[in-house]
């Protein structure tokens, strides 16, 4: 009790509780307000009843020692509010040099655990400028979890808690992983187990512990969370390798397991796995299918995200199935069944792993997938391969390399005509086909540009098209406008979905208004008579035989006239350029609108298509 304090209470003038309490308010000592944080108390007059203290967001309050008493908290010298009033310097230099340490003394103060906004408060705006506050944080929150002595929480609601300092290097590890709820964190968790296996050298044992919580999470939650569970088994798989004295009971889950009785859901559950995990997932197809491994892996090839995509044909290629792989690849091109993720690693891989099979129908097949895709209208997949095709310099030159002046400009024309590019990416797009074949120049001759625009369809479809642009302009436009102005109206644009979703379909539509209105506008009617039968021409019946004599008939019609289900084919098809000008007895190269394969046919008869 203060000299001056006990005085009054020998001689009767206040109660000793009252004293003691006046005590922790006397010049020199720390408290703490709720709203003006920590203060040390500077003087009093204790017969005028007044306390001056200089609380760290209040300097030099003049306060009733009655006010005092009630709207203060005593603060031991040590805690680390009273070192921010005392050595400020020194903990703002511990902001750059060892924020682990600064944060190790703010918790020792609070009992060892505290919320990251009771953190925030003691630190930001006195400690570390508000300003800078979030990013310093940032990568504080990084050292901390490498220093292992904390539980960071991955969520603002959960505390940041200082393990005991006598936990070992591996019980801390350990503890890592059995703290955390979250999932996503006892990945980290298990991440560092293995990047410090080394510490663990002699004492495999204590790993158990975590051994045994994956086996109980993977076995409570396949169903619902099995792209965690194929994280953790992995993990564990890793871990039992590493340590003799570690083993699976018979009654554990296997990944193999996992992976045959769990197919449907396996492609889904890859996807943002680390490209490590993959891998060993990868790797276990062998044990899960035994001799059929290969045809089950190579089915989820183009499914699994470009990680996957690379890991698969890494291992395959690493196991001596380069055959298989390659034939895979071939059929898949030929099929045009070949998704963006494996079509950009064929381009990549071009002229080391997939040199083999890198040929001008690659080319085809982007061009393909691209206008399917833009067609589609929906989640635009491909958009990384439409970026490649633009930002790769030298891969349409590479795709023409061995491509013959047809197959060439077969691949120009279809570029030219894309509706996927703009205007301006369309024209430097054309100018390396032309670079790398001279010979396509005449496709954005002004000859050429008349072929295209002015094409030829029956008057029927054309009715048709106009149809479509009527019910666009009069129906579909009118009631995207109302549907853009009634969602505006549900306020907050940056998370209005049904704003957004309203102003992608406007997009939508305003292209499809354009591309309608330009079609229209260069169309020719015919009836198809009078079609010249030398040679297939525009409304001519042909009649083609394969190698084995099998019989099949095309009829040729207007750009916007087929039929696909009746053979009925555009002269600006893929069918129908192939077929275009051939003569009774020439060999062509034709797509089976079915199977989608190449094969080769021979013109038997033409005749005048009869309406």
């Amino acid at each position: 009790m203060h000299a001056d304090v006990a005085k009054l209470v020998q001689a009767g003038r206040i109660p000793e509780a009252v004293g003691k309490r006046l005590s922790e308010i006397a010049p020199g000592e720390f408290c703490s307000h709720k709203a003006w944080g920590a203060g040390k108390v500077e003087s009093w007059d204790l017969q005028a009843g007044k306390v001056v203290i200089n609380f760290e967001r209040q300097p030099n309050q003049e306060m009733a020692l009655k006010f005092a008493i009630q709207k203060t908290e005593p603060l031991d010298s040590e805690h680390f509010s009273a070192h921010k009033l005392e050595n400020l310097d020194q903990l703002r230099e511990l902001v750059e040099t060892d924020p682990v340490e600064l944060v190790k003394r703010v918790l020792e103060s609070h009992g060892g655990t505290m919320s990251l906004d009771q953190l925030d408060r003691e630190l930001s705006g006195s400690v570390v400028p508000e300003a800078t506050y979030k990013k310093w944080w940032d990568k504080a929150k990084k050292a901390l979890r490498e220093s292992h002595i904390f539980s960071v929480p991955s969520k603002r609601t959960d505390p940041l808690v200082l393990r005991a300092d006598s936990a070992s290097p591996q019980e801390t590890l350990v503890m890592e992983f059995s703290d955390s709820r979250d999932p996503r964190v006892k990945i980290k968790a298990l991440e560092n187990i293995r990047k410090n296996f080394a510490v663990f050298e002699g004492k495999g044992e204590i790993l158990q512990q975590v051994i045994d919580e994956i086996n109980a999470y993977c076995l409570k939650g396949r169903k619902l969370h099995l792209s965690t569970v194929l994280e953790f088994l992995v993990a564990r798989d890793d871990i039992i390798d590493c340590f003799d004295d570690l083993n699976l009971a018979d009654s554990d889950i296997r990944l193999a397991d996992v992976i045959t009785t769990e197919q449907d859901r396996l492609v889904d559950s890859l996807k943002g796995r680390s490209a490590a995990t993959q891998r060993k997932i990868f790797e276990t197809f062998e044990d899960s299918f035994g001799e059929g491994w290969q045809d089950e892996i190579l089915k989820v090839f183009d499914e699994v995200g470009s990680r996957g995509v690379t890991e698969i044909a890494r291992l395959l290629q690493e196991t001596g199935a380069d055959d298989v792989f390659a034939d895979h690849l071939k059929k898949s091109i030929a099929n045009r069944c070949l998704g963006p993720d494996a079509l950009i690693w064929l381009c990549r891989e071009r002229e080391k792993s997939a040199a083999e099979v890198f040929t001008f129908e690659t080319g085809n097949s982007i061009l393909n997938l691209l206008d399917r895709d833009h067609v589609a209208d929906g989640p635009n997949r491909s958009v990384r391969l439409r970026t490649m095709l633009m930002s790769d310099k030298t891969l349409i030159a590479d795709i023409l390399a061995d491509a013959d002046e047809a197959e060439a400009r077969q691949f120009g024309r279809k570029l030219y005509q894309s509706q996927v590019f703009t205007e301006l990416d369309r024209k430097s797009l054309m100018a390396r086909v032309i670079k790398a074949r001279p010979e396509t120049h005449d496709l954005v001759t002004g000859e050429f540009e008349r072929k295209v625009e002015g094409v030829i369809s029956s008057q029927e479809s054309i009715d048709r098209r106009k149809a479509d642009l009527d019910k666009l302009l009069k129906e579909r436009i009118p009631q995207n406008v109302e549907e853009i102005k009634i969602a505006r109206s549900y306020g907050d644009l940056r998370e209005n979905f049904e704003y957004k979703a309203a102003k992608q379909m406007q997009a939508v539509l305003a292209r499809r208004r354009s591309q309608l209105e330009k079609e229209l506008a260069h169309v020719q009617a015919t009836d198809f008579s009078g079609a010249d039968t030398a040679c297939v021409n525009i409304g001519t019946l042909v009649t083609l035989h394969d190698d084995a004599g099998k019989a099949i008939q095309y009829t040729v019609l207007g750009a916007w006239d087929s039929i696909p289900e009746e053979n009925v084919v555009s002269y600006l098809s893929d069918i129908g350029i192939a077929l275009m000008g051939a003569k009774p007895g020439e060999r062509v190269e034709v797509r089976d609108m079915e199977t989608e394969k190449n094969r080769f046919l021979t013109v038997k008869t033409i005749e005048a298509y009869k309406a």
